[in-house]
Order: C-alpha cells, then structure tokens, then sequence
C-alpha cells in the first residue's frame, strides 16, 4: 500500500462558518471565552506557534488541527512522530472546567488516519483513512459518527467520490458536497445530491494545473463555497508549497489565486490552511510546525487587485512575404479578474518589417517583408500596472512558400570541390523558378541561369580560374548564398 504518501501529507480541514452562531450563542456554549482553542492566546495579523507543549512537542509533526463547532473539542493529527510510521490522530476535549491532555483517538488503533474535520453538525468527523468499512480505495474518504461521548470507527464515504487510488483531506461544504486532494495532486469536488456523490469534477485552471507539479493542495472551502484556501508551489511563491486563495465568481468559475504573504508563508513547506468554526483564524503547518493566525485576509485580499492571468496560450502563426497578414488576439487569452476592460496590450518584440500590432484593436496587421521566423511576446498590464506576458511563434516563409532557414537546410550542392559541373539537390522539390548567380570574390559575375526547383538540377560551370566563388540562389523574396569551390 502507498503508506509513503500517505505518512509525507500532512494537513487538515476545519470547520464551517455557520458554526459561528454555535460558538457565540450564550445558552448553547458553556465554554468559557477564555477557554477557547485550548485557551491559547489570540492571534493578531502575524502567525504565533498553536499550543507549544500541549499540541506541538519538541520534534512533533503536527500537520493540522480542527474544533468542534460547540468549541469543546479538538481533533488533529500527527505524522512522523516520535519516529517515521503511519499518521495517527489525537483528541483533546474540554470537561470539568479545563482541556483535558490530548489522547489517542479510539478510531484511529490500527489503521492510518490523517487530516481530520468535524462536520457543521460536529456529530461526524471527516478524515482520510485505511482499513475502514466498505473500504474503496488504498486510502479512503471516511468518516466517524459519535454516538454519546463515543466515536465509531471509520467507514468510507463509497464511490464516489473515492476510487481506487487514494484520496486525501476531505472538506465538506454546506450541501454536504465535498472537496479533497486526489491521488494525482489535484484538487477535485464531488457535488452531494439526493442522498449520493456525483462523479468528482476537477477544479480548472487557475486551480489546478498552475503548479511545477501538481501538490494535493488541502483544499479549505467556506461552507458557502465562496472561497477556497490551498496549497500550491506555483511560481511567484516564497519558497516550497505556499498558501494561497481564490474567491468564486458569479458565473462558478474561481479568480486568479492570490499568495498569503510572507506573513504565513516562507521558504519552508506550508500547508493545511484552515478556517476556525468562526471564521475568525487560520490554523496551518509551516516547516512541520502548526500556526494560527487572524483571518482578517480573506475580506482584505477579497478586495485588492487581482493579477491578470493567461487563460489560453496563443496559437503559432504562418505568413508569407508580400501577402496581407491579419491575426486578431481573442479576448479569452487573458483574464483579469477585476474586468477585462482593466487590461492595456502591447506586443514587447520586434515584429517582421511590413506587420504593425494595433493595441486599442489588439490586432497584427500588414504585408510582411522580410521572411523569418519571429518569437512574438504579447503583454497585458492591468490599471495598477500588475502584468502578465505569453508568447507565440510567427513564422513568415518567402512568396515560395519555402523559409530561408529551410532553404539553407535542404539544398545541396556536390561535388564540392567541382570542375566542369555541380548539381543542386532540393530536398522539398517545388518545381518553383529559381535564378542561379555565380560570382567570384571580387563580385564579377560569371554565370547567371534560371532553374526550377526540382529534386535535382545540374549546371555546367564556365572555364574559369581555380578558386573560390560565391553562387546565390534567388527564390521568391529570398536569397541563400553558397560558397563553391573549382579546381
């Protein structure tokens, strides 16, 4: 079983926002304010170690911790610790007027379970696990249900939205739909209807697929789905995985993710960013250590500038010399955001003589003349001057349809030292009309013919001196020179 992966994740989900109105309801909470989060002292805007010597220990991997709505329990998990094996969980519940010191999980003897999330009710606790009920997978999407003050072992949440592969960090939203990381690193969502998972569906780009390589990226969703905090080592981040969010639009489509800051995320590997039941922090694992802090940046960064970002890559382009060229951007190749009517777009390479770029049409235009092939760099740059560029290949052949750089390829002249006659050799005969010059170094010209290009043509050189010449060969627009030597 792929128990290395298993034991290398580390991370977990925590409980909705509507939990809010459990925890600041005065005749359903008994738990004292000051009690809260095992009693630890509220953070402000910079991250602070989550309860050193009761949560995190000395050499203790504590990827992710999360509260029960009442707030008079926790549930965590710690993998590696006290030495390399299986990730187990750990229960710490307020009785009798004080925390309790945090014990093995009933549900967790004998078997891997990792990246656990009580549920809006707090009657089930959601969680990865092996050697469950109805087990699907390697690694299951699980759950415990509590029964008095007791929790039963796991059993698999079925297919779907488990498959075969593992499956890991479930979150489970408002309508009981839930997202999670997939055995590929991709962060996936299976919608809860009439009593059964639909197929998963894979979130799209910006989502996935932005990383080096996909991450299993802990996904936290609000139970309203209007946001989603995930882990990613996409580039612009500080280091490995980073924390970021992304906000839903109206049309369920997510914004451009934006980066957490170098307040939560560093050089080291960051993850399992996870909401409190009142919405008010973050719990998450930054160098195998488990922090907390204000989550006043889900609103703040809900309204700051979004960078623009490039939905789909442009397609390379073919001209000729001497023919109109006409190539319009489409309006689905960058996204901001905020509005694309934010975005001002330039092209930031030389383009071929003859083709102009217009920015206000974003459009090329004009009758190229001069063949090449050109590496084209297209930037859009928002009101705030956030950017971003792609790049496409326009390639414009001569009027022969034949590229320089593919002349200087295919055509072959032997022999070579010669005396009486060469041959030329068209690797793509075109049977195209050509002109033959050759000249010797002083520029005189002795010999001038016209040709057509096919597979193999031979000329009969002039009596002429020993020596080195030069023979050009016209095509189209295009010429390609060749030195020749006669004996």
């Amino acid at each position: 079983m792929k128990f290395k992966n298993l034991s290398i994740k580390a991370k977990t989900l925590v409980v909705p926002i509507l939990f809010f109105l459990i925890i600041n309801t005065g005749n359903a909470q008994t738990i004292p304010a000051d009690s809260l989060y095992l009693g630890q002292k509220i953070p402000g805007d910079s991250a602070v170690v989550f309860a050193p010597g009761l949560v995190n220990l000395t050499g203790r991997n504590v990827p992710c911790i999360s509260f029960s709505p009442d707030g008079k329990s926790a549930v965590f998990y710690v993998g590696f610790w006290p030495e390399a094996g299986n990730p187990y969980s750990m229960i710490t519940e307020y009785k009798n007027g004080r925390w309790q010191a945090p014990a093995l999980a009933s549900f967790t003897t004998g078997r891997v379970t990792a990246e656990p999330i009580f549920s809006l009710d707090g009657n089930r606790i959601y969680l990865y696990a092996t050697g469950v009920q109805n087990q699907v997978g390697t690694a299951d999407l699980s759950y415990c249900e509590k029964t008095g003050s007791t929790w039963s072992n796991p059993k698999s949440m079925g297919s779907p939205p488990n498959l075969a592969q593992d499956q890991y960090h479930p979150c489970i939203v408002a309508d009981t739909s839930v997202y999670f990381s997939t055995s590929n690193g991709e962060i996936a969502r299976c919608q809860y209807q009439n009593g059964s998972y639909k197929p998963r569906v894979l979130l799209p780009f910006p989502v996935n697929y932005a990383n080096i390589s996909q991450t299993w990226g802990d996904p936290y969703v609000a139970p309203d789905e209007s946001y989603l905090i995930f882990k990613s080592n996409r580039a612009g981040g500080y280091g490995l995985n980073d924390i970021y969010i992304t906000y839903k639009k109206a049309d369920g489509m997510w914004t451009n993710p934006k980066n957490l800051g170098a307040k939560i995320n560093t050089r080291y590997d960051e993850t399992a960013g996870d909401i409190t039941p009142d919405g008010k922090y973050m719990t998450f694992s930054s160098n195998k250590t488990l922090y907390w802090i204000s989550a006043g940046f889900i609103d703040r960064l809900r309204n700051s500038n979004f960078v623009p970002y490039v939905k789909t890559k442009l397609k390379n382009q073919t001209g000729k010399v001497g023919e109109a060229f006409n190539q319009v951007i489409p309006d689905s190749t960058f996204i901001d955001d905020d509005g694309n009517n934010t975005l001002s777009v330039y092209v930031t390479s030389r383009l071929p003589n003859g083709l102009n770029f217009d920015s206000d049409t974003r459009t090329f235009s004009g009758t190229p003349s001069e063949a090449g092939t050109f590496t084209v760099t297209v930037l859009a740059i928002d009101s705030e001057e956030a950017s971003v560029s792609t790049t496409f290949t326009l390639k414009i052949n001569n009027s022969s349809g034949i590229s320089v750089e593919s002349m200087e390829r295919d055509v072959v002249i032997y022999p070579n030292p010669a005396r009486d006659r060469i041959h030329l050799s068209f690797g793509n005969p075109d049977n195209q009309q050509a002109t033959v010059i050759i000249t010797d170094l002083s520029g005189k010209q002795i010999f001038s013919e016209t040709i057509r290009t096919t597979s193999t043509v031979t000329i009969d050189l002039p009596q002429s001196p020993k020596g080195i010449y030069l023979l050009s060969l016209k095509l189209g627009g295009s010429v390609i020179n060749k030195k020749i030597y006669l004996e």
